[in-house]
C-alpha cells in the first residue's frame, strides 16, 4: 500500500526533523517509541549518493520498522540532485525531501541548502526537475529568506514551488543568516499557508506541547517539525499527541523511563555501529535523558567511561535498582 503524505499530514503530526549527526536510524527509533509518527533522515549529499559512499548508503538504508520516513538530499548541482533523487527513491522512503534551508556556511556558501534562496528561480527549476524524475512526493524544507531582504521571498517562492509540483513545504521560520539565533517568526508560516493549497509544516522554536498547539493554531499549518528539543527530550512527541488529540497534558517521563531511554538508544546504536562507536555516539544524549535522575552526573560519567555495552548496561541496571530501593 502506497504512502499517502496528504493523509499523514492531515493527522497533524509532530515530525522528527532532519539533523546532521543526530537523526540517524537509532535516534528515529527512540523518537518513534515515544510518539513520533513521521521522520526525516539526516541530509545526504547528492554526490555521496551518486558515488556510492558508505556513509550515504547507511543514511538511506531504512529498516522495515523505520517507516514512514523521508530521505532528505542536498547539493548545489541540479543534475546531481536529479540523479540522487532516483537513487534515494530506490531505497523505498515514504517521500523525498530537498534541503534548501541549511545555513551552515560550508553548505550554503557553495549554493546548497539555504544557498538556493539566493536564486529562487534556480530553486524552483531544480524542484520541478526532481518532481518529474521520481514518482514519490517531493517536499522542500527551506527558510524565510537569506537575510536582509526588505520583503522575504518565501511567500512568492512557495506559490512557485507549488506550481512546480512540490507536495508540501517545511518552513523554518528564521533567515539563513540567523542560523539558530533569535526567535523563529511563525507569522511567515501563516503567510505561506494562506497562499498555497499544499500542506505547510512549521519549524523553529517548537519546544513543548504548548508550543506545538500554539504554532498550529496561529499559523493554520498542517504539522509541526521538531528538532533540537527532541535531542534532550524525545518524550515531546507523545506530549504533543496528548495535547493535540485529547487536549491533555501527558505526565513527564518517570525516572525509570529516563533510564530506559538511555538503554534503548544505546542498544539501537549497538545494533548499527561498532561497540565503541555506539558508546561514543550516545554520550551527547545523557544530559537530557538523565535530567532529574539522582546521581545523574556520576552515572553519566560511568556510562561515558564504559568500555563495553555490557558494562554500560550494568551501570543502568544498578541505577534502576537504586531507584527501586
Amino acid at each position: 500500500m502506497s504512502f499517502d503524505l496528504g493523509a499523514a499530514l492531515a493527522a497533524r503530526p509532530a515530525i522528527v526533523a532532519p539533523m546532521e549527526d543526530v537523526s540517524d536510524a537509532a535516534f528515529r527509533s527512540v523518537c518513534r517509541a515515544r510518539g513520533a509518527s513521521l521522520a526525516v533522515t539526516e541530509f545526504v549529499h547528492e554526490r555521496a549518493l551518486r558515488e556510492g559512499k558508505r556513509d550515504a548508503a547507511t543514511k538511506i538504508d531504512l529498516a522495515a520498522d523505520d517507516h514512514p520516513t523521508a530521505i532528505q538530499i542536498y547539493g548545489a548541482d541540479p543534475d546531481g540532485l536529479e540523479e540522487a533523487a532516483a537513487i534515494a527513491e530506490a531505497a523505498g522512503p515514504a517521500w523525498l525531501d530537498v534541503n534548501c534551508g541549511c545555513w551552515v556556511p560550508k553548505v550554503a556558501r557553495g549554493g546548497a541548502g539555504a544557498g538556493w534562496l539566493r536564486d529562487p528561480d534556480a530553486m524552483v527549476a531544480m524542484a520541478a526537475r526532481l518532481v518529474k524524475r521520481v514518482s514519490l512526493p517531493v517536499t522542500v524544507k527551506t527558510r524565510i529568506g537569506w537575510g536582509d531582504e526588505i520583503e522575504m521571498p518565501v511567500v512568492t517562492l512557495a506559490r512557485r514551488l507549488e506550481d512546480a509540483g512540490v507536495a508540501a513545504i517545511t518552513l523554518h521560520c528564521r533567515t539563513a543568516t540567523m542560523g539558530h539565533e533569535g526567535a523563529a517568526d511563525w507569522r511567515w508560516a501563516a503567510r505561506v499557508r494562506e497562499v498555497v493549497r499544499i500542506p505547510v509544516i512549521v519549524n523553529g522554536d517548537v519546544k513543548s506541547a504548548g508550543d506545538a498547539e500554539r504554532a498550529l493554531r496561529e499559523t493554520g499549518c498542517a504539522a509541526v517539525m521538531i528538532g533540537r528539543r527532541a535531542i534532550e527530550h524525545p518524550w515531546i512527541f507523545r506530549e504533543v499527541r496528548a495535547r493535540l488529540d485529547h487536549g491533555a497534558s501527558h505526565p513527564p517521563p518517570s525516572l525509570t523511563e529516563r533510564l530506559a531511554c538511555c538503554r534503548d538508544h544505546l542498544l539501537a546504536l549497538a545494533s548499527r555501529k561498532h561497540e565503541h562507536a555506539a558508546l561514543r555516539a550516545v554520550k551527547r544524549y545523557h544530559g537530557g535523558y538523565l535530567k532529574g535522575v539522582p546521581g545523574a552526573k556520576i552515572l553519566a560519567r560511568q556510562l561515558a567511561e564504559s568500555r563495553s555495552i555490557a558494562e554500560a548496561l550494568d551501570h543502568l541496571a544498578c541505577a534502576e535498582i537504586d531507584l527501586a530501593a
